[in-house]
């Protein structure tokens, strides 16, 4: 039987949780939620490269059941997608979604609404994908739908760019970090995203993630409940370096890491314009990627 009590409950009842969101707030009238530090008062309409005002936006949300295992379970991940990115992929296969934008505006009750509606449906988290730029909007919304029962883990979904203020105010709330590590070359990284700091971000932004959660905790259901799981796309050329993502995650985050190595790269959209980039993956270059993880001994989740 499950008897995990999520982060954010305590920080509801110390009164954590409202000093949170002020902060987030804050941070909205001259915007540096992310690395990209756009300056921009969103507060007062202006936009930023994630192209979001005060007011989130959902393009969908459902139990999705094409997650990790230990996060679907019988009933699936309680998936949030939020519309648009700040990190914006050459390669993003939500190209519909980052991109052009599609989705609706959703108010604060209406996102709390969605997540009590997750719960009561049976999925066994609350899975906030791409998070990032809608950082304060989620906690408020966390706020009401606590009042309302919601008492299941919170993941945390993301590019892994992240910034470490952003981080800092999620301590205490997000049960389950999920983040990719996409890139180790900056020239690459730029070549992709227009984000040469992304590896150092990255690093920065794992190392403080697993500060908060540790390493994957599962339940005896084999649910996650908390903890720390690393996305890693294995890219064309070995574009994504993978040699040096699994030595950093052994060496300087826990050799008991869960990583989920993922073969699904495909050619789309802007991709189509960088050379190295244009062909989807061997078989032959996802078995060395597998081999290259399983060579430093982390958990590698299928």
């Amino acid at each position: 039987m499950n008897t995990y009590t999520p982060k954010y409950i305590a920080a509801k009842q110390k009164g954590a949780l409202s000093e949170k969101i002020v902060q987030s707030r804050k941070l909205l009238h001259h915007c540096t939620l992310c690395p990209r530090k756009c300056k921009v008062d969103r507060l007062a309409g202006e936009f930023g490269i994630c192209s979001t005002g005060e007011q989130a936006m959902v393009s969908s949300y459902a139990p999705h059941f094409g997650e990790e295992p230990p996060l679907v379970g019988k009933n699936g991940s309680g998936a949030i997608f939020f519309t648009n990115c700040s990190l914006k992929c050459c390669f993003c296969q939500n190209y519909e979604i980052s991109f052009k934008g599609d989705g609706q505006k959703a108010s604060i009750g209406q996102i709390a609404s969605i997540m009590l509606h997750l719960k009561k449906i049976g999925c066994h988290n609350i899975n906030l994908v791409t998070p990032t730029h809608v950082v304060p909007q989620f906690l408020q919304a966390l706020d009401v739908a606590i009042e309302n029962g919601l008492d299941i883990p919170v993941i945390y979904n993301s590019s892994g760019y992240e910034s470490l203020e952003t981080l800092k105010i999620l301590d205490g709330i997000i049960d389950i970090y999920m983040p990719d590590f996409k890139f180790w070359n900056s020239k690459i990284a730029n070549k992709a995203c227009h984000a040469p700091d992304y590896p150092e971000i990255t690093k920065q932004a794992i190392k403080e993630m697993h500060r908060q959660v540790g390493n994957l905790k599962i339940d005896d259901l084999n649910i996650a409940v908390s903890g720390l799981l690393v996305r890693h796309l294995v890219l064309p050329e070995n574009m994504a370096s993978t040699y040096y993502v699994m030595k950093f995650l052994n060496e300087e985050i826990s050799n008991n890491t869960y990583v989920n190595v993922m073969s699904q790269y495909h050619p789309v959209k802007k991709a189509n314009k960088i050379k190295e980039l244009m062909r989807p993956i061997t078989p032959e270059e996802f078995r060395t990627a597998l081999e290259t993880t399983r060579s430093f001994g982390l958990n590698i989740i299928a």
